[in-house]
């Protein structure tokens, strides 16, 4: 019988991670995991070794850094029980007697030997099979040089290599940086980093340095470190999710903007909707939302901008009623913090709608927050063109509201996304006989015929009402339109 390669891994008990590393780690290897003290690497490895109890495999934890009564505490804090995991705890309380000939606080050569011997005893006594070891740092320091201190590393290298152990290797990269004989004696690297930004959460990601034998996904994936361990948030790659669809049009909800379109929406397009604050953007999103699910769909809705009280409220005084969708869970409502949602949690979690939920459409509402969510201007391009080309493959419709600064003449965005929509819907505002006004087009369609004509939009208590094409004016997108006819404007009487 065939055995497939990811038969021959072993979990991690992180899921993201097993993803990244394409079923898991190869077992009876060393594997090291680096980072600054606070980035995560004493849960991920209690989380590697709870995986291995829950299998019913013998564990064990060796600490030369922090007490059992430590290790439990941090484990309690997640809701852990480290009953099933061997704890053997390398400081020694009577070494700090001044009586004492050594101490594991005062580094000698004497010491690593007999802490590495001590190790051995343990292992060979209870014979596990996945192993944490916490931390190079503390053998760095007993072993006083370099080539002593790679010596040691070997030798426990073949050491665990006999006795079929599976061995994370904790490093907290106090010495200096980049340990690159390190690196080369380990079977893998895992680099875990931690940066604190200016305003809201840290900002944790993980790099896979090195994997030897393994066909892994590099660069950088966020990760979360909250109550119940290590979350990692896989980075999207849109090229490895397709999936067959019916791309037929369907509608907004309104004939004059269906008209507009060109017929409608397409599933597995973008629409971009653009202009400036307070002129409909959101409520045009919910329109197009609400038919999706007076079709019986279901649809995720981002909300970065607005509280979920204000936007039902309001959406219910505009005739569009989206409580109830909310309650029985067909509308899949979300608020966002911007300044505590990583890009790839995010990304995960549009993931999970479309993949689990099984939505039909997604509304990002808005991308000015979400910009906030990047370090910089590029990064933000090149995570939303994978994440449109995802939904793209998927045959999601996707909606997108951008808003724009200032209110009439020149309107600018925070940055230009018009290369990546399949559809562009222009909202103005323009004076009118005293009046403020509305007025909407499409000014870019890939997959239909589009109206280029300009229309007046309007809210009312009945929803939004798109009028005839603004055809005795000209000007309008300038803000300050001249009129040249008699064509009656939405709420004129006749």
């Amino acid at each position: 019988m065939d055995i497939s390669l990811t038969d021959l891994r072993i979990s991690t008990g992180i899921g993201g991670l097993d993803d990244i590393l394409g079923g898991g780690l190869t077992p009876d290897r060393i594997y090291l995991i680096e980072g600054a003290p606070g980035a995560g690497k004493t849960t991920m490895a209690l989380q590697f070794l709870l995986e291995g109890a829950r299998r019913g495999e013998r564990t064990l934890y060796i600490t030369l850094s922090e007490t059992a009564n430590e290790l439990r505490a941090v484990a309690a804090s997640h809701g852990w029980v480290l009953d099933d995991i061997d704890i053997f705890e390398l400081i020694d309380i009577g070494s700090l007697d001044s009586d004492s000939e050594q101490s594991i606080l005062h580094p000698s050569e004497i010491e690593l030997g007999e802490t590495t011997r001590s190790v051995m005893d343990r292992i060979t006594t209870t014979r596990p099979t996945r192993v944490a070891f916490d931390s190079l740092s503390e053998m760095r320091l007993l072993a006083q040089n370099p080539l002593r201190y790679r010596r040691q590393i070997m030798a426990l290298k073949h050491f665990f290599a006999n006795l079929n152990c599976t061995v994370m290797m904790l490093d907290d990269q106090t010495s200096e940086s980049g340990d690159l004989q390190l690196h080369s004696i380990c079977h893998g690297v895992i680099m875990l980093e931690q940066a604190i930004q200016n305003f809201g959460g840290q900002r944790r990601r993980l790099q896979i340095v090195k994997m030897r034998g393994i066909k892994y996904r590099g660069g950088y994936h966020d990760f979360n470190l909250d109550t119940g361990g290590v979350q990692v948030f896989q980075r999207l790659v849109a090229a490895g999710h397709k999936r067959s669809y019916h791309a037929g049009l369907v509608t907004t909800g309104n004939a004059g903007m269906d008209g507009l379109l060109g017929g409608g929406l397409t599933p597995g397009t973008n629409t971009l909707l653009m202009g400036p604050s307070g002129i409909g953007k959101t409520t045009t999103s919910i329109r197009i939302a609400l038919t999706a699910l007076e079709r019986g769909e279901k649809v995720a809705y981002y909300l970065f901008d607005e509280g979920l009280a204000t936007l039902i409220s309001r959406s219910a005084a505009l005739g569009l009623d989206i409580a109830s969708y909310v309650e029985s869970g067909q509308l899949i409502l979300m608020q966002i913090d911007p300044a505590e949602l990583s890009p790839g949690e995010f990304a995960s979690r549009v993931r999970d709608a479309v993949e689990e939920t099984g939505v039909s459409a997604v509304v990002i509402d808005s991308l000015n927050a979400y910009l906030q969510a990047m370090p910089g201007e590029k990064f933000l391009l090149l995570q939303m063109h994978e994440l449109l080309t995802y939904l793209n493959q998927q045959g999601i419709t996707t909606i997108l509201v951008l808003g724009q600064h200032g209110l009439i003449g020149d309107v600018r965005t925070d940055v230009d996304l018009s290369y990546l929509s399949d559809t562009i819907v222009l909202f103005r505002f323009f004076e009118a006989g005293g009046r403020l006004r509305s007025a909407i087009s499409v000014v870019k369609s890939r997959t239909a015929a589009h109206e280029h004509s300009i229309r007046e939009f309007r809210l009312t208590s009945e929803g939004m009402q798109v009028g005839e094409p603004l055809t005795d004016f000209e000007g309008v997108l300038t803000g300050v339109p001249a009129y040249r006819g008699k064509a009656q404007l939405l709420g004129t009487e006749g």
